[in-house]
């Protein structure tokens, strides 16, 4: 497995990958979900073909300064797990290799990010697009995959992609949940043992409003549910179109309940899809 660590670097060795390049971007403290993102990967781009992963905490996408400094960054752990998956390269750089200190360009999106995370974190997805771009360009990739769990960012990340035309296939890998419900998150490894214990609540709660009839009372039940507990925190709680993501009034399209809920200071996200 070859690591690279400046961009530079990066564009000279996938210069040497023959058949299909597939990126798999990450911030690192890799799960099993981002393992399982790393085997599509591998799916997709076939017994000739190149897996690459990047390993890199975005300070741009970070809204609050104590979370990105809370974020763990255990690449002692994460260099062997994509071994064992058969990476071939992993891209780790530093800041400084990712931007300029006078960097004034900026991607931004300026509809679907509106609402729901971007509503709650401003500038968060003007960081994501950002750097996703970048790890485009600097790869060279024909495909990469990003997982369902984080829904708002895979659908920017489609309509980017649409919009400036970058040739890359976006592969999209259904949420992995450990055994009781609770979505795959390295922020769960934040959360207390009382917390971690209550979490599942999040999923069992967006089930069971996505049972009811109209959108006041699916959002009315799930509301009641996840703040029956004394350790959430709803940050936001939204029914939307499951394609352009603005709010519904009624259930005439394929929509997403969607929740971002506090845990102490974790915040952890999860959503479920409706269909009409």
């Amino acid at each position: 497995m070859i690591v690279a660590t400046t961009g530079a670097d990066l564009r000279e060795i996938v210069k040497s990958f023959a058949g299909k390049k597939v990126l798999v971007p990450t911030m690192g403290a890799l799960h099993e979900g981002h393992l399982e993102l790393i085997r599509m990967a591998r799916q997709a781009a076939g017994p000739h073909g190149a897996v690459m992963v990047s390993i890199f905490v975005n300070p741009i996408q970070f809204d609050r300064p104590a979370d990105l400094a809370a974020y763990p960054r255990p690449l002692e752990a994460d260099f062997p797990a994509c071994e064992g998956e058969g990476v071939d390269l992993v891209f780790a750089p530093e800041i400084a290799s990712m931007y300029h200190a006078d960097r004034s360009i900026t991607v931004t999106e300026s509809l679907l990010s509106k609402g729901l995370c971007g509503g709650s974190r401003p500038g968060h997805f003007d960081g994501v697009c950002t750097v996703v771009l970048k790890l485009f360009l600097l790869s060279a990739c024909d495909a990469a995959v990003f997982g369902a769990k984080d829904f708002q960012q895979l659908a920017i990340v489609r309509r980017m992609v649409r919009d400036l035309d970058v040739p890359v296939e976006i592969i999209e890998c259904p949420t992995v949940r450990e055994s009781d419900g609770l979505a795959m998150s390295s922020r769960n490894t934040r959360l207390t043992a009382a917390q971690r214990a209550d979490a599942p609540r999040i999923r069992r709660a967006l089930q069971m409003a996505a049972m009811m009839g109209t959108p006041a009372e699916i959002l009315k039940i799930a509301r009641a549910e996840i703040g029956a507990s004394p350790l959430t925190r709803i940050d936001y709680l939204s029914l939307v179109d499951a394609e352009t993501l603005q709010p519904l009034t009624e259930i005439s399209r394929p929509a997403i309940l969607a929740t971002a809920v506090f845990y102490g200071k974790v915040r952890l996200i999860d959503h479920v899809r409706i269909s009409c």
